[in-house]
């Protein structure tokens, strides 16, 4: 059974807005010439490196609920200029919604279990995913979606 992550997006008030950084981040990378890999750096290595590169996910919090995931590619430890230990994740460039879920503000990053992670929104709700993302956050909060 596959592993995820779960972290908090930090700068994004929207997926729309996470999907352009990456957008924007690619771009960037392709002008100067590396490698187009969609990679989050973060502090922690996780200990279950495999069983996350064996078909987990990134879950993203936006705004206070699960919004979002990027399936795991790879996990690569590094040190920094400063010979901090650090890790980037390598994430697949496809966001897929999920059913949205309230979640509360944590620091770092969770391991989620498979059988805890929402399933993708176009399973939970068909058609749901054609909805603009207000109008998803809005029926969630009243209890409709």
């Amino acid at each position: 059974m596959a592993l995820h992550l779960i972290k908090l997006c930090v700068g994004c008030d929207s997926v729309r807005d996470l999907e352009d950084w990456i957008g924007q981040k690619l771009k960037e990378k392709r002008k100067r010439g590396e490698k187009p890999e969609h990679v989050h750096r973060t502090r922690m290595v996780p200990k279950r490196a495999a069983e996350l590169t064996a078909g987990g996910s990134l879950y993203w919090v936006i705004r206070g609920e699960v919004a979002c995931r990027q399936r795991i590619r790879d996990v690569r430890p590094f040190r920094d200029k400063e010979g901090v230990g650090r890790c980037a994740l390598v994430l697949d460039r496809k966001v897929v919604l999920v059913a949205p879920r309230p979640y509360r503000a944590f620091q770092g990053w969770r391991y989620l279990a498979a059988k805890d992670a929402p399933r993708d929104l176009e399973k939970a709700a068909p058609g749901a995913i054609a909805m603009p993302e207000k109008l998803r956050r809005e029926l969630r909060e009243l209890g409709l979606m």
